[in-house]
Order: C-alpha cells, then sequence, then structure tokens
C-alpha cells in the first residue's frame, strides 16, 4: 500500500498536468525511483518555463519598465512556488516521501506557471479583455 499511494500521487499529478517525466513513472517503481521520477517531472517543467521566459524578456526587450516588473513578478513567483511547496510537503519532511512530494508540488505549481506564459504569449492585442505585454518599439 505505501508504495501505491506515492505512485498514485505522482502519476495523478502527472495526468492532470501533462508532465512527461512522471506519466512514464512505474507505478511499481522504488521510492528512490519515484523520487527521481518527480524530479525529473520537475525539471522539464522548470525547462520549459525558463525558454518562455526568455521569450518574454525579448518581446518585453524595449520597454523597460514593464520588463523590470515581469522580472520583479517571476522572482516573487518562484519564491512564493518554492515557499508554498515547502509548506505542502513539511508533514512528511524528512521520510523517503519528502522528495517525490516536494518535486511533484514544484512541477505541478512550474507547470501552471508554464501555462501563464503560453497565455501572455499568445495575447493579441484587441481579443483580451485586458491588454497583452508588449515592448514600446
Amino acid at each position: 500500500m505505501t508504495r501505491f499511494f506515492p505512485a498514485a500521487l505522482v502519476l495523478g499529478l502527472a495526468t492532470a498536468h501533462a508532465l512527461p517525466a512522471a506519466a512514464e513513472c512505474d507505478p511499481n517503481a522504488t521510492q528512490s525511483d519515484l523520487n527521481a521520477c518527480a524530479a525529473a517531472a520537475f525539471d522539464a517543467a522548470d525547462r520549459e518555463l525558463n525558454a518562455l521566459y526568455a521569450q518574454m524578456k525579448q518581446r518585453l526587450a524595449g520597454n523597460a519598465d514593464t520588463l523590470r516588473l515581469m522580472t520583479l513578478a517571476q522572482r516573487a513567483w518562484v519564491a512564493w512556488r518554492d515557499a508554498e511547496c515547502d509548506f505542502t510537503s513539511a508533514s512528511v519532511s524528512g521520510g523517503s516521501i519528502y522528495p517525490m512530494i516536494r518535486g511533484a508540488c514544484l512541477a505541478e505549481l512550474t507547470t501552471a506557471r508554464v501555462a501563464d506564459f503560453q497565455r501572455l504569449l499568445a495575447c493579441e492585442e484587441g481579443t483580451s479583455p485586458v491588454p497583452c505585454p508588449r515592448s514600446n518599439e
């Protein structure tokens, strides 16, 4: 039973947010393998987020004020994400399941932020109820 629950948790998060690395987790894997799988899911989401963040920086390159605000917002978001995952995984701190729970949380929140950046990058002026982030050029 203890092996099934962690695997189900990682696979459930993967299914809900399409995290390819976690979706490939073997439900009969060892806890160590499940921990590594959750870490891989986070790494994949983090790489995607960093790529989209770089695209946003390019888009805003001609607007120093908006670029500065986005940078501040992203730094605050990273601090919030890390604190939120520390909080939600605190009850298993020190246990063998801790890396998987924290990694799954990081992956889930990072995947949600990826979706935020995808929406911002796809935003077309006049089709959104709020102005789209853009350069002043």
